[in-house]
């Protein structure tokens, strides 16, 4: 089976601490593997034939050393607070598949609560904002959690935008445990 060179993707990682950099170019890949700047990690299964060998494709490569790479802020969004929390409530901590006494929960049955209500002052800002269940945001309210008898299984952070770039994207299988949201 032909690769299209153009439109495999590879995940990078940075040497050592093995986090997501980017997702780049299989020929800036095997530029880097064949220069000796990374290693292979994961491959898909396919190969790029030459006349005389042939290389396996990679899906996943690690620079050999560690660069560093300035934390750049992410962007508030909907989508990512719930890509963040992983479609779990951060009050009574159900998730997707989770069975209810009516029905089995959806990604379209999770909301995103503000801690602080805007109603109070509180912003659309990644530490104000989590994941809750429909259930859960509709039990809070425009109150505060200890207002509402209610207590945070987690305390919301800023994600680091490549974790947040790549999980929100589409990447294949092996990409998963490598990427933390």
């Amino acid at each position: 089976m032909a690769v299209p060179i153009n439109q495999t993707r590879v995940l990078l990682l940075n040497g050592s601490t093995w986090e997501p950099l980017a997702v780049i170019s299989l020929p800036r890949a095997i530029n880097l593997l064949v220069s000796e700047k990374a290693v292979m990690v994961e491959q898909t299964g396919e190969f790029l034939r030459t006349v005389k060998t042939r290389f396996p494709v990679p899906s996943v490569i690690a620079l050999r050393r560690y660069i560093n790479v300035p934390r750049r802020q992410a962007h508030w969004s909907r989508r990512g607070v719930l890509t963040r929390d992983n479609y779990v409530c951060i009050y009574c901590g159900v998730t997707i598949g989770s069975q209810t006494r009516d029905k089995v929960l959806a990604k379209d049955d999770f909301t995103v609560d503000h801690i602080v209500p805007r109603s109070r002052g509180g912003k659309d800002q990644w530490t104000n904002t989590a994941c809750a269940c429909y259930n859960c945001n509709h039990r809070k309210g425009s109150r505060l959690p200890h207002e509402a008898g209610m207590k945070l299984q987690w305390e919301p952070k800023i994600p680091r935008t490549s974790y947040l770039v790549i999980a929100v994207g589409s990447g294949p299988d092996a990409w998963r445990r490598y990427i933390e949201v």
